[in-house]
């Protein structure tokens, strides 16, 4: 998927990758896209659950084996 920016959280835990995510999407205009990967098991909950209470769309997801692949369009 195409993406507008990127954001390397891997090692970081939670809540860290959700909140330099929603500092990363503050640069963006809405319906950029941001490309986030993580690595911590709370992620596949706080990602979806940060883009439903932001106004985001979780655009897709995928696994790179232990990392995880989120693809957020800014609301």
């Amino acid at each position: 998927m195409n993406h507008d920016a990127e954001l390397d959280a891997v090692g970081l835990l939670c809540p860290l990758p959700v909140l330099k995510a929603r500092k990363r999407l503050q640069a963006l205009t809405s319906g950029q896209v941001l490309r986030m990967r993580a690595d911590d098991p709370a992620a596949v909950i706080d990602v979806p659950h940060f883009c439903a209470e932001a106004g985001h769309a979780l655009a897709a997801s995928e696994d790179d084996g232990p990392v995880q692949i989120y693809y957020i369009r800014k609301g």
